[in-house]
């Protein structure tokens, strides 16, 4: 069992409010909006955004007691302002970071305050926002757990991280070159460019990268002593299907996004870390 189900269970009493959400209907309609990430990425977008904010929200509000008004939302990747929208309906000051200016222009959409810079050396000091977020972002980068490093470094003490992406191996791992991508990346990138006459927009081994499911556990598993992992689940299944991110191989297959969310404990007035049960 990962430490995320047993410090939740200590922490709350009961199981992740976000559970509740997580029906079959949810998993149905997010999938379905796949399909219009090209064509029509409003309904893609903005169904995903609208998702993440209550999915945020929940763990916000698990953690300690209160809404996301007043909080800051850094979004590392967040790209277009789908996401600015939702979360400024909860109240929240949604801050996003993009290294690519042409993503944060998508669909002719701007965010005011958007900062651009690298996930793997974000340009805040220490302990800077209530929350950090990452949305399908992992995936694209060579070094996807310094990001995670990253994201928990900026996250104040008492704060909420939450890191998701999509799995290599599930059927989603190839974006626009799946599922081809099950024979290789750069099989896939290639036979794309062959089909299409232009390449992709993930490009393996340039914009797209192989991260496994085992991986984000591994991770979450190593964290050091101050950080609490408080879930770890896939984020597109109704809660009845969660249990398969605890069968390796599995997994890989069928656990199309991961999610990883996690805490950095108050520090007390001395400096240590306050105990696991203080809260």
């Amino acid at each position: 069992m990962l430490r995320a189900e047993q410090s939740f269970t200590r922490r709350a009493g009961q199981r992740p409010r976000f559970a509740r959400r997580a029906t079959l209907r949810r998993s149905l309609r997010l999938l379905g909006s796949f399909r219009f990430e090209q064509s029509d990425p409003a309904v893609f977008y903005g169904g995903v955004a609208a998702d993440t904010a209550d999915l945020v929200g929940d763990f916000y509000r698990d953690l300690t007691g209160e809404s996301l008004r007043g909080t800051i939302v850094l979004d590392v990747g967040g790209g277009p302002g789908y996401f600015a929208d939702e979360f400024g309906r909860a109240g929240a000051r949604y801050l996003p970071v993009e290294p690519d200016p042409s993503e944060m222009h998508a669909a002719g959409l701007r965010v005011a305050g958007a900062v651009r810079g690298s996930g793997m050396a974000l340009p805040f000091r220490d302990d800077a926002v209530e929350i950090c977020i990452s949305s399908n972002v992992a995936e694209h980068v060579p070094q996807p757990w310094v990001m995670a490093e990253e994201m928990l470094r900026v996250t104040k003490p008492g704060g909420l991280m939450v890191f998701s992406y999509t799995v290599w191996l599930g059927p989603f791992g190839g974006h626009e070159t799946g599922p081809w991508h099950y024979l290789g990346g750069e099989y896939a990138a290639r036979r794309y460019r062959r089909k299409q006459g232009r390449e992709p927009k993930n490009r393996f081994g340039r914009s797209l990268f192989a991260v496994r499911a085992s991986e984000g556990i591994r991770w979450a598993r190593e964290t050091p002593d101050d950080i609490e992992i408080l879930a770890v689940f896939p984020r597109y299944h109704p809660r009845w299907a969660w249990w398969l991110v605890r069968v390796p191989g599995l997994r890989e297959l069928l656990v199309s996004n991961l999610v990883v969310v996690a805490t950095k404990r108050a520090r007390s007035a001395f400096g240590e870390t306050a105990p696991e049960d203080a809260a």
